[in-house]
């Protein structure tokens, strides 16, 4: 082993000796297929999910599409955690779903293991944990693109992991007010969650919402794992400004924080590591310039790749 790769093993050792919790970490976002693919722009990560993780102290990783599976190995074993971003790629048959499947059964497989590793799934991210966990593609459709809704928190609520150190105040504000960004055409009803016996035994249900028509599961998490989803787009409120009805209010903006802070601090929780700093370095979303596609698109700006 080259001397500059034992010297970065040997500090990496040391911090997580010295640390209870891992003040460097770096989180993997899953890219996803673009509608309609150009030279150099096969894939996409929109760059909210990006400011919202590094806007709680983590770095970035992007996880590309289409990688061979020892390559995802590899990566999960760099990475402190992983986030399954919205979009609109198939859950069955897409370089998304493929890539979001292998590091659910790694992260599983860790966890069991005492390896800690998180998991958080925004909107079709939500979709793809509920249709991992259950093994059926149990959504319905729900009039919920384009609107802000507050949380009808369970009782359940109160025991779970997500909100526990959430002020009060935003936490009633979050009840009473519409926070929360939906920019999704299909949900988990609350009657089919329940008639999963393994999403209901799997996740706590930490929030509902409806359509008027149909009541849906909104935020879950799971009891025995660190997986995380929320149907709603906390990253929005502070980082995307092309729909009028994302709130940006002081609550809308400390919503995105809080979640962004909780989730990072879950990172923390896992000491993975790349294995010398050079490899690190190359892995980093650093690496890509985003570009402003708000004039033609719901999100301001985005990251593309091969």
């Amino acid at each position: 082993m080259p001397l500059t790769d034992l010297v970065y093993l040997v500090f990496v050792c040391k911090f997580a000796a010295a640390a209870k919790t891992n003040d460097r970490p770096i989180i993997g976002v899953l890219a996803q297929e673009v509608f309609s693919p150009e030279p150099q722009r096969n894939s996409y990560i929109a760059a909210s999910y990006v400011k919202f993780l590094e806007s709680a102290g983590a770095r970035v990783v992007p996880l590309m599409i289409d990688k061979p599976e020892d390559e995802y190995t590899r990566l999960f074993r760099s990475i402190n955690g992983v986030l399954f971003p919205g979009g609109g790629a198939s859950l069955e048959s897409s370089g998304y779903s493929r890539a979001g499947t292998i590091f659910y059964k790694l992260a599983l497989e860790a966890n069991s293991k005492g390896d800690y590793f998180p998991i958080w799934g925004t909107c079709l991210g939500f979709e793809l944990l509920s249709f991992l966990t259950s093994g059926e593609k149990l959504l319905s459709p729900t009039n919920t693109s384009g609107i802000a809704l507050p949380l009808n928190f369970t009782e359940e609520a109160g025991d779970g992991r997500m909100f526990r150190d959430f002020p009060d105040e935003l936490k009633k504000s979050l009840a009473t007010e519409a926070l929360t960004e939906n920019s999704h055409n299909w949900s988990v009803s609350t009657e089919d969650f329940t008639k999963s016996e393994r999403l209901k035994s799997f996740y706590r249900v930490l929030s509902t919402n409806s359509d008027g028509q149909k009541e849906f599961v909104s935020t879950m998490e799971a009891y025995s794992f660190p997986i995380y989803a929320t149907q709603w787009h906390p990253e929005k409120n502070a980082f995307e400004w092309t729909r009028p009805y994302i709130p940006h209010s002081p609550s809308a903006i400390k919503t995105t924080f809080y979640m962004a802070d909780f989730f990072v601090n879950e990172a923390r929780k896992s000491f993975h590591s790349f294995s010398n700093v050079e490899e690190e370095e190359k892995a980093l979303i650093y690496n890509y310039k985003m570009e402003y596609t708000g004039a033609q698109s719901a999100f301001e700006q985005k990251y593309f790749f091969n």
